[in-house]
């Protein structure tokens, strides 16, 4: 695209080279990164800037409003990164939202349980990747998941956002993902994926995206015209935009919206057999300038390998068997022999993803499966150290 890239991260130490040559900044300082930022543009102008996580857009927006570039308001940054904020705005705008409230796990239960829904969702206020969601159908169970939860958010940087977590109804019905974007505050298509693996709890470990969905098109308007409503309902108005969803007889329920791409390498679903691709149509959308969306072609989906075992990775077993089956298009293993796993709600990673394309959805789906009933990931205990 012609476009020289500066990644600005708390890198200083990275062994990629342009991550340690890049601009290094303290994401827990949100004044002076924006600070170094603006000092950095003034060596060399920037002709966009895109936070890649949900960690970053806020301050990647206050960047771009100060130097006059393509951005969301940094507002309504805030509020898809923060789910409390995005569910109050959701139910102002008049969006179907589950029944939900604020629990503060730093004081005692038992008075903030008095009328909960069961069964229900907890969640950490900012976390992606069903990180420390977990659903509670009790009151014991509900206990016991604030609990592990005050373990996963103890490190946030937000006294907040550590001592508080969201409560809300579980919504029963299928889940769905959708991927699109905005400009100028208009929301378009890239594409829905179909989840066939039930998400029921108690932890939401995703697996396998399939394009196009199989849902009927009245449907298909439904989820779109109320992604577009939470867009608005945020204030969201330039980028990419990746949205859950619960759809059921009753509607469709947005479960979160975000104002950055699909995570992991799930993108490449959406740009294989393509001349474009959606980090190229992000990076247009940053600069002012959008390019025309990737054209999907044939059905295409991906699993991501779920850890399903804790333990330090070994190595994986049979790759070429699954390479081999039919539709595969290519398998990637992302976390390294040696290495610890952790499985959800603690952990926020995938082994690796599968990718597949066939003429049908349920040709994806089925080779998906096959290919990962052919891996085996062989893993070894580990052994802690404690000081007494």
């Amino acid at each position: 695209m012609g476009l020289e890239v500066l990644i600005g991260s708390r890198g200083e130490h990275s062994l990629t080279t342009e991550v340690n040559q890049g601009l290094h900044i303290d994401l827990d300082d949100h004044d002076a990164a924006l600070a170094a930022i603006l000092e950095e543009a003034r060596s060399r102008p920037f002709a966009g800037i895109i936070g890649s996580d949900d960690s970053t857009v806020e301050l990647a927006a206050h960047a771009a409003r100060s130097l006059g570039l393509p951005h969301n308001p940094p507002d309504a940054a805030r509020i898809s990164r923060r789910k409390d904020l995005a569910r109050a705005h959701l139910m102002l705008a008049g969006c179907p939202v589950p029944i939900h409230c604020l629990v503060d796990i730093s004081k005692p239960l038992d008075r903030q349980m008095a009328g909960l829904p069961w069964p229900c969702v907890i969640k950490p206020l900012n976390m992606s990747a069903s990180r420390g969601v977990i659903r509670a159908d009790n009151e014991q169970e509900f206990i016991a998941a604030c609990r592990r939860i005050r373990g996963i958010i103890a490190e946030s940087a937000d006294e907040f956002e550590r001592n508080h977590v969201l409560v809300e109804e579980y919504i029963d019905g299928v889940e769905t993902a959708y991927e699109g974007y905005l400009h100028q505050g208009v929301l378009h298509t890239l594409a829905v994926f179909d989840k066939p693996d039930p998400l029921v709890g108690p932890f939401f470990e995703e697996t396998i995206y399939v394009t196009p969905s199989r849902l009927e098109a009245d449907t298909l308007k439904l989820i779109k015209q109320r992604v577009q409503q939470a867009c608005d309902a945020y204030g969201l108005t330039t980028g990419p935009v990746h949205a859950e969803l619960r759809v059921n007889t009753s509607d469709a329920w947005i479960l979160e919206i975000a104002s950055r791409t699909i995570g992991g390498d799930c993108a490449r679903t959406l740009d294989s057999g393509t001349d474009r691709s959606l980090e190229q149509l992000t990076v247009s959308l940053a600069t002012g300038e959008p390019v025309r969306p990737p054209e999907i072609e044939q059905s295409r989906g991906v699993m991501m390998i779920p850890i399903r075992q804790a333990g330090l990775l070994r190595r994986v077993e049979g790759i070429l068997a699954a390479q081999k089956v039919a539709h595969i298009d290519k398998i990637d293993i992302v976390i390294s022999e040696g290495h610890e796993l952790v499985p959800l709600p603690e952990g926020n990673q995938y082994l690796g993803f599968i990718f597949a394309k066939a003429d049908t959805p349920e040709a994806v789906i089925a080779a998906l499966r096959e290919a990962h009933e052919k891996l085996n990931f062989v893993t070894a205990p580990v052994f802690r150290l404690e000081s007494v």
